[in-house]
C-alpha cells in the first residue's frame, strides 16, 4: 500500500521509497502524454477516423496503404461520387419533365444546361484513369500523402452530396409549383456541379504529385 505519509509529502507523483509502488496521478501523465501531445498518436488516431469516415460511406474502401488495393479503393471512391450523381441527374430529368409539361420555358432552358453540365462530370468521373501515376506503383506512400489523399476524396463525397442536396431542392421547388423559386435552384444547382468539376480536376494533381 501507499504510505499516507508519502501521499501527503510527495503529491502523489513520485516513486513510494517504502513500499516501491507508483502513484495513480503518476499512471495519469504517462498515459496523459501518450495520447494527447504525442503528435504520432494524433495523427494516427486521426487518419483512422477518417478512413472510418469513408469505410462507413463506402464499403469495401480499405485506403491507400496497400499497394496492390489502391486501384480499388480509387475505383470505389468514383464509383461511389458517380452513383450520386447518377442519382441526382435523374431527379433533375424528372424535373425538366415537369417543367416542360408547364411551360416554364427559361427554367427548363437552364436545366437542360444543369443536366448537360452534370453528365459531362460524371463522364469524367467515370472514365478517369491514373495508371501512368506513380501513386499506384510506389510501394510506400508517405503519411503526409495518405492524410492529403483521404481529405481529398472525403470532399468531394460531400460535395456530390451537396449537388444532390440542391437538385433535390430544384425538384421540391417544381413539384411544390414554386416556379418563381424554380430559375434559382437550377442556379444553385450549377454551382454546386462546377465545384464539384473544379475539385475533381484538382484530385488527378494529387495523384500525380505523389511519387
Amino acid at each position: 500500500m501507499i504510505s499516507l505519509r508519502f501521499l501527503f509529502l510527495s503529491g502523489f507523483d513520485t516513486l513510494n521509497r517504502e513500499s516501491g509502488e507508483i502513484s495513480f496521478l503518476t499512471i495519469n501523465r504517462v498515459e496523459s502524454l501518450s495520447s494527447t501531445t504525442n503528435p504520432y498518436f494524433d495523427r494516427a488516431k486521426s487518419q483512422t477516423s477518417l478512413q472510418e469516415k469513408i469505410e462507413l460511406a463506402i464499403p469495401g474502401f480499405h485506403g491507400y496503404k496497400e499497394k496492390e488495393l489502391r486501384r480499388e479503393s480509387d475505383k470505389l471512391i468514383r464509383n461511389q461520387i458517380y452513383q450520386k450523381l447518377s442519382d441526382a441527374e435523374s431527379q433533375a430529368k424528372d424535373t425538366y419533365r415537369s417543367l416542360v409539361n408547364q411551360g416554364a420555358n427559361d427554367s427548363w432552358d437552364d436545366t437542360d444546361h444543369l443536366l448537360a453540365r452534370l453528365d459531362r462530370v460524371m463522364e469524367r468521373i467515370n472514365h478517369s484513369e491514373y495508371g501512368y501515376a506513380g501513386f499506384f506503383d510506389v510501394t510506400k506512400v508517405k503519411e503526409p500523402d495518405l492524410d492529403r489523399m483521404m481529405n481529398y476524396d472525403m470532399q468531394l463525397i460531400q460535395m456530390a452530396d451537396t449537388v444532390s442536396t440542391a437538385i433535390q431542392a430544384l425538384k421540391d421547388s417544381v413539384d411544390n409549383n414554386r416556379l418563381p423559386e424554380a430559375k434559382g435552384k437550377v442556379g444553385d444547382a450549377m454551382k454546386a456541379v462546377d465545384a464539384l468539376e473544379n475539385a475533381y480536376n484538382g484530385r488527378k494533381q494529387i495523384i500525380v504529385g505523389v511519387q
